[in-house]
């Protein structure tokens, strides 16, 4: 693309975190960093995996537990000599799932999927070691916990490692400068989002765009550094190595230039939005038609694999609670019954799948009168209509108000999870009067179950604006995965117990 000289016009004044992604490249390149992040990956890999083995005998002939038969073949050699030939298995295994490919690391639960799906061709290795090579006859017990204990340690250990480069990246490592390609209002939403995740890896440093003046200011923290056809002198001068095009709403000749000049280099990478697909939150396949490809968009995000691991987590943990806390449900029943009259169960009216309205269930945490009361404070009930959520609510009563700050006033919908109408996790909960404020998104929330938790749970509840409470659902819908739900489950504990943003 041709170039114009822009130095004498703008010059993008560097912010602290450019400085500090200047001072980190300087005392290391990106590849050296990333070289040296996947040779420690490599190395908790090595020992992780020596541990759980290692644990597993401990556990199989070292504690001599009843539930193990004593007759196993309890000699440590010939362990010792299927473990030397599993490990280069396993690295193997992990380099072809592309566990060392930068593409895949420090991003979203992927990368644990792939571990666990290792993990189970790791045992399938161990089997066919045993049975072909040596005939050992290992213990079965060994080969069980070997599976579970080198998954889960293998991804304990590139967890960890991931919150290392996590704070590296606030230092200006692992962090790369970045450009939006198209000030427009899909470019905007991608600035947001990716200014608010320190820890993506990008650093925004402003737009491209020709509708813009060059310095006219895009965003509340980005500007506008020049032309199209300025781009590769931008790209020169502020050292951009990630292109994030904004290709919605880009003139076609535009994408198709950018893809010329730096689709096949390697100095540059070229990102490219979602676009329709953004708003599509549905899953999409490629298919064949006539040898033309076309892109299928399914009419349920979730497949019926995908279904299946939901509901047999979904059942697993609500059954286990409502066994395990019954007299929790009681003492919180005759607190409520006693405090205030009225019922115990309020019921809400709210979407469900595929649209389907449901009543959802809560323990009551107002006044039967409430509507009565908050005639009496007009501002408030202008609030509640604009943000459906007020922190100080006079209809509330004592009880409720504790049992909103512990979310407990939200356990009975765990019979609502059992009835099938919601899941664990999922989208927030909202009512038919609510479809409107998710304008365009609206057509994807209904194809997944509202969640008694989520996205929005763990990130500051009440405290986000509904438009980041919107995104963060759609976020949740795109990019779900088993591994999703079983880390925004484990993080709603902290997210309750610190009771932030709860009202």
């Amino acid at each position: 693309m041709p170039s114009s000289t822009i130095s004498d016009r703008y010059s993008l004044e560097p912010s602290p975190i450019t400085q500090r992604v200047q001072y980190a490249t300087e005392k290391f390149s990106r590849r050296e960093q990333w070289n040296a992040y996947i040779a420690f990956l490599v190395i908790n890999d090595v020992v992780m995996l020596l541990l759980a083995y290692g644990i597993s005998y401990w556990i199989r002939f070292g504690l001599a537990l009843p539930i193990f038969k004593a007759d196993a073949n309890s000699s440590v050699i010939p362990y010792i000599k299927v473990v030397a030939m599993l490990i280069p298995i396993w690295l193997i295994a992990l380099l072809v799932y592309d566990l060392y490919d930068r593409n895949i690391l420090l991003g979203g639960t992927a990368e644990y999927s792939r571990v666990f799906h290792v993990s189970i061709l790791g045992l399938i290795a161990t089997l066919l070691i045993d049975f072909l090579v040596m005939g050992l006859d290992l213990a079965r017990g060994w080969l069980l916990m070997a599976m579970v204990f080198t998954f889960l340690f293998v991804t304990l250990g590139r967890f960890w490692l991931r919150r290392g480069v996590y704070s590296l990246r606030r230092r200006g490592f692992f962090t790369s400068n970045a450009l939006i390609v198209g000030a427009n209002e899909e470019g905007f939403v991608m600035a947001e989002q990716l200014s608010k995740w320190q820890t993506s890896g990008l650093n925004l440093l402003g737009f491209v765009d020709d509708k813009m003046d060059v310095g006219e200011k895009a965003t509340a923290n980005l500007t506008n550094l020049g032309k199209f056809s300025q781009l590769e002198e931008i790209i020169n001068q502020y050292k951009v190595e990630e292109l994030v095009l904004a290709a919605g709403e880009l003139p076609h000749d535009i994408l198709v230039d950018v893809f010329k000049e730096y689709g096949t280099g390697t100095e540059v990478n070229i990102k490219l939005s979602s676009g329709l697909f953004g708003i599509i939150t549905n899953g999409l396949e490629v298919t064949q038609m006539a040898f033309v490809p076309l892109i299928r968009v399914n009419k349920m995000r979730f497949t019926r694999i995908e279904n299946l691991l939901k509901l047999c987590l979904d059942y697993a943990i609500s059954f286990s609670i409502l066994l395990l806390g019954w007299p929790l449900f009681l003492a919180i029943a005759l607190a409520v019954k006693f405090d205030s009259p009225g019922g115990i169960i309020h019921k809400r009216t709210v979407m469900g799948l595929n649209g389907n309205k449901f009543q959802a269930y809560k323990f009551r945490t107002m006044y039967e009168n409430g509507d009565e009361i908050l005639e009496q404070y007009p501002d408030l009930k202008e609030e509640l209509a604009q943000t459906h959520k007020l922190k100080e609510d006079p209809r509330v009563t004592r009880v409720g108000n504790l049992l909103r700050k512990s979310s407990l006033d939200e356990l009975p919908q765990l019979f609502n999870v059992i009835k099938r109408d919601m899941s664990l996790v999922g989208p927030r909960m909202i009512s038919p009067q609510e479809m409107e404020h998710f304008g365009k998104w609206g057509m994807n929330l209904l194809t997944v179950k509202p969640g008694l938790t989520g996205l929005w749970q763990v990130s500051g509840r009440s405290d986000t604006t509904y438009d980041e409470r919107v995104q963060l659902d759609m976020y949740y819908i795109r990019n779900w995965t088993i591994w999703s739900d079983i880390f925004l489950l484990w993080k709603t504990i902290p997210a309750v117990i610190k009771r932030s943003g709860a009202y």
